[in-house]
């Protein structure tokens, strides 16, 4: 079976190595556009600028550069995700940068194949898929979980509290977010067999290989774990040796609507994106929360000590710098879209952060601004039939790992390399690799 992630966009011509330093400024718009780089550091760095240019002056706009239709209005990308007969999700994990042969022939000895299951699944299975998924996700489950969570910070935090006695500083990414989400997901899904840090790995890898813009023989290391990672996931369903609990348990047991039992294949694609979705995206939410909780001035004490305060700050983070910045559809038909006529098949990308600072939605996007009537109006999780089945889970890993790490290390401060921090910079995912912060 041939997976859809290869696939990939080809790109075209037209595009600059990056944009300006500082994103758009007093140039006339069309040139502009012309030097904008879904993969410059200036878009990377700062992306707003070019997200409000987009929004103001193109919000359907055409990138030569990756052949994506941009859509940066918030009712455009709302209405794209509810109306699923119109817009497919067919194209959601499609390689952004096409596999050579050699890289596309390491997946292909492992075996490597993603069928529709989840993200790029719209045919009559995916509601079935969706709701065993669900079944270990959802909010009553993570409500009986956060004291597990709660442990789990707990066990971290008294490292990076034992880190900062010995060296008086600490990257509180690699320490505590990147594995948090990490230890949990594993208890909660029942997963078993591999270590923490080789699953971070091995998801890692995949984000970049799928969603970035590496060159060839960096994909080619890529292809090497992601291998690895696939071959996994499919001696542990094909084993049977899962707990029945689990949720490779689950899936084995699942029947399609048809009533025959659910392909290895597919229960693996199943796999690989919940692993990769449940903790990855959800250690970056957590480090641009803890990062921008240390930069704003008051907001540390105030997280250890204040009721309530927690929760619509993690949502304000979600709504101006969500860990997922985009995410992809194509038309099913010809059709109209903010003013622009789109033919079929038409790749789009949503620009999910470029929602979320929509003056039109949220008055002065600009700020922080925890007390918004409509703060959970974002749209960082997606919407429709295929909202992020793991939104309250990161929500709340978010909010007890904020509250968590306010409260045991209140004597620490941005150390001075954090203001200009390495950043995750794919296609549709960004976060700071490193908060390093240090005793005050």
């Amino acid at each position: 079976m041939t997976s859809p992630v290869f696939d990939a966009i080809v790109p075209g011509a037209g595009a600059a190595e990056c944009g300006p330093a500082t994103g758009p400024g007093s140039s006339g718009s069309h040139e502009l556009f012309g030097l904008l780089d879904l993969f410059g550091d200036s878009f990377i760095r700062d992306p707003y600028p070019w997200l409000d240019l987009l929004r103001s002056e193109s919000p359907v706009h055409h990138d030569p550069a990756t052949g994506l239709w941009l859509v940066s209005r918030y009712q455009d990308i709302r209405r794209t995700l509810l109306e699923t007969d119109r817009f497919l999700p067919d194209n959601a994990q499609n390689a952004v940068t096409p596999l050579p042969v050699p890289v596309l022939r390491v997946l292909a000895r492992a075996g490597f194949t993603l069928p529709v299951a989840l993200a790029n699944n719209g045919t009559p299975s995916h509601p079935g898929l969706r709701r065993v998924v669900t079944r270990f996700l959802n909010a009553q489950r993570v409500q009986a979980a956060v004291p597990v969570i709660e442990r789990i910070a707990e066990e971290l935090l008294d490292g990076v509290r034992s880190q900062l006695v010995r060296t008086g500083n600490c990257d509180l990414f690699t320490a505590f977010a990147q594995i948090l989400p990490c230890r949990v997901l594993m208890e909660l899904l029942g997963v078993q067999g591999v270590e923490p840090a080789t699953l971070i790995r091995w998801s890692d890898a995949s984000l970049e290989l799928f969603w970035g813009k590496p060159p060839p023989q960096r994909q080619l290391e890529l292809a090497a774990s992601v291998a690895e990672f696939h071959q996994w996931l499919t001696a542990t369903v094909r084993g049977g040796i899962a707990p029945s609990d689990s949720l490779i348990g689950a899936l084995a047991r699942h029947r399609l609507p048809d009533d025959r039992p659910l392909d290895v294949e597919t229960a693996v694609a199943a796999c690989f994106f919940v692993l990769i979705a449940g903790q990855s995206t959800t250690g970056q939410l957590i480090a641009t929360v803890l990062r921008r909780a240390l930069a704003e001035p008051g907001m540390w004490p105030q997280a250890a000590e204040e009721a309530g305060l927690v929760e619509p700050w993690v949502e304000e983070v979600l709504r101006r710098e969500p860990p997922v910045t985009t995410w992809r559809r194509v038309t099913a038909q010809a059709t109209r879209l903010g003013g622009v006529q789109l033919p079929a098949d038409a790749p789009l990308l949503l620009m999910l952060m470029g929602g979320g600072s929509d003056p039109a939605v949220f008055a002065q996007p600009e700020r922080m601004c925890p007390n918004r009537a409509n703060v959970r109006h974002h749209l960082a999780f997606g919407a429709g039939r295929h909202r992020c089945p793991g939104a309250s889970l990161a929500r709340t890993e978010a909010v007890v790992a904020l509250r968590a790490a306010a409260r045991r290390l209140p004597d620490i401060r941005p150390a001075a390399e954090a203001a200009d921090p390495p950043l995750l910079g794919l296609l549709s995912f960004r976060a700071p690799l490193k908060v390093a912060v240090e005793q005050s």
